[in-house]
């Protein structure tokens, strides 16, 4: 498991998790900006098969303008990315970009209670996924 992500294998199908991570998002307050189908994009651009694989582009606004009204450029590391993707075991894992390291490269302590507020909900939605458990290290 990354150093990085907030990381659950879940018990659904690819689509299925795709769904219910859309919606255990927007129940803390999240809204998907953008869905990218990573498997279908590599296909047609590079004629190449890999894994299902999902990026969702993760936003909630007050958190996101409580951040970038400390920070105004911290719109470059927005919007937090949450994927959904194949496991090597074939089943389904759903891992989230953990925004206290993120935020981490940027020198503001301000944003040290915005990156938790983000993380907090963040863990939230992942853990109530479907037969969601912490992917093994």
């Amino acid at each position: 498991m990354a150093e990085y992500t907030i990381r659950y294998d879940v018990d659904a199908s690819f689509d299925e998790a795709v769904a219910a991570t859309t919606d255990a998002l927007a129940d803390e307050g999240f809204g998907v900006l953008c869905d990218i189908d990573v498997q279908a994009t590599l296909r047609e651009k590079l004629d190449v098969d890999l894994r299902q694989y999902r990026i969702l582009g993760a936003c909630n606004p007050p958190l996101a303008h409580e951040g970038m009204t400390a920070e105004l450029e911290l719109g470059a590391l927005l919007p937090c990315n949450v994927i959904v993707f194949e496991t090597d075991a074939g089943g389904v894992g759903v891992s989230a970009v953990d925004p206290r390291v993120l935020l981490s490269v940027v020198d503001n302590d301000a944003l040290d209670p915005v990156a938790s507020s983000v993380a907090e909900s963040m863990e939230s939605a992942l853990r109530s996924l479907p037969g969601a458990e912490p992917a093994a290290e």
